[in-house]
């Protein structure tokens, strides 16, 4: 970062550093739980409940097009919060997206359904819903920045880590929540026992405030206040200054947010219309492979203490290219047991662009403006990958579902993340190579 922290204790530091990475990461998982239940009840159940008098496919269409709301408050979000989080404090923005989140989410559970009180049902579900994407615009960059600006330089790779486990972690909940829930007949799901994931989202919401309540504000953020360095309109300076930078750090962040999508959603529904697998194989393949993340993210974030974020990212992204192709033949002939370990497989190298995201953003970033510009730049990606679903669906149409066109995407992918990483870790050079030639100047 471009400033150093206020000195503290050494123990003291690094006592506060594990309390203030364990907050990071139970609210980013609790917030990626919120986030993602919405898309798995949008599968399964809101288009019975909120949209009863189309029929079945035009109500899971619109479902899905509330779910997409989600992405769209994205960037507002990133904007809102990272403007309180540049200006105000770390701590205070994320404090006030863990409340959103949980409030949003939480009253979706409490809605009135269509037969209750008509149009106003999924109206009511829509806001929500962008309530939820603007709490989301801002919790990743300041989950990110709060656990590495707290951490000791030599290891911020490894603290901007482990708020990315919250991702895993959020699946691995709602994919057994709902695991449980199918138990129940349908009828007694569309009863009220829907309402359930959403519910639980009050409790969660208690446990992450009152553990964000209990970390202090990280030294970078105090030392860039105490310097008046603190940017007056953080987006303008990020528009202004860094446009480059954000474009850079969208391309980076491609791969590790669309292949979440592409191997999960989208692959999940290849199995079960293609391949004709059972719903339970494609979850159960996506919690055995969201639990062996809980490893592979925290490895990864290691690793990019020892050779950097941006050399990590790439070598993910190539991994990830070399094997695209191979991936989705395996996955095109596979049984129930070959589908779970070429998922588990595959979804590797991938994650290694994931995990080391937020350490190369928040090295690519200065201090001043960090939360703006690494919100803006995940916010967008998001957008982007978010569309990776529907684009493979219509490559698929046009090549008559050819086993290779996930991997196509796929490796399109991680072009692009190769490129962005490879952009950031030169600009990171950059940065580090006259920056303590300015603080010499100064």
């Amino acid at each position: 970062m471009s400033t150093s922290p206020t000195a503290v204790n050494p123990a003291q530091r690094a006592r506060m550093a594990r309390k203030v990475a364990g907050a990071s990461f139970v609210g980013t998982a609790l917030e990626s739980y919120d986030f993602y239940v919405f898309g798995t009840a949008a599968a399964l159940i809101l288009n019975r409940v909120f949209f009863p008098d189309v029929d079945p496919v035009t109500g899971t269409l619109l479902a899905f097009l509330s779910l997409g709301m989600g992405f769209v408050a994205r960037p507002l979000g990133a904007i809102l919060f990272g403007h309180i989080g540049d200006r105000v404090g770390r701590k205070k923005s994320l404090i006030y997206t863990i409340v959103l989140m949980g409030l949003a989410t939480g009253v979706i559970g409490l809605l009135p359904d269509y037969n209750a009180i008509g149009i106003w049902a999924p109206v009511l579900l829509v806001l929500l819903r962008l309530l939820q994407g603007l709490a989301v615009g801002g919790e990743w960059g300041g989950a990110v920045l709060i656990a590495s600006e707290h951490g000791e330089p030599k290891k911020r790779a490894l603290f901007a880590a482990i708020p990315q486990i919250g991702s895993p972690v959020g699946t691995i909940m709602v994919t057994a929540t709902f695991l449980l829930l199918a138990q129940v007949s349908p009828e007694a799901m569309e009863a009220g026992v829907w309402r359930i994931p959403f519910l639980l989202a009050f409790p969660f919401m208690a446990v992450a405030l009152y553990m964000r309540l209990a970390i202090d504000e990280t030294p970078v953020f105090k030392d860039v206040a105490e310097h008046k360095e603190v940017a007056r309109v953080p987006l303008l300076d990020v528009l202004r200054t860094q446009p480059a930078a954000v474009g850079i750090a969208m391309a980076a962040a491609l791969l590790g947010i669309g292949s979440y999508f592409l191997m999960t959603t989208y692959t999940q529904a290849y199995g079960i219309s293609e391949l004709g697998l059972s719903q339970s194989t494609v979850l159960n393949a996506a919690l055995v492979g969201s639990v062996l993340q809980l490893a592979t993210i925290p490895a990864f974030g290691y690793l990019a203490t020892k050779i950097g974020s941006a050399k990590v990212v790439a070598a993910g992204a190539a991994a990830t290219l070399l094997i695209s192709f191979p991936l989705y033949y395996l996955i095109s002939i596979a049984n129930q047991p070959v589908y779970i370990l070429t998922i588990l497989i595959g979804g590797i190298a991938p994650t290694a662009a994931w995990a080391a995201l937020g350490g190369l953003m928040a090295d690519l970033f200065p201090a001043r403006t960090g939360f703006t510009a690494m919100s803006i730049a995940y916010s967008f990606a998001g957008i982007l990958a978010g569309f990776t679903p529907a684009v493979t669906q219509v490559f698929s149409d046009a090549t008559g579902a050819a086993w290779w066109h996930p991997g196509a995407v796929l490796a399109l992918m991680s072009l692009v993340t190769i490129a962005g990483a490879l952009g950031a870790g030169r600009m990171i050079k950059a940065r580090s190579q006259t920056e303590p030639a300015a603080a010499v100047a100064a």
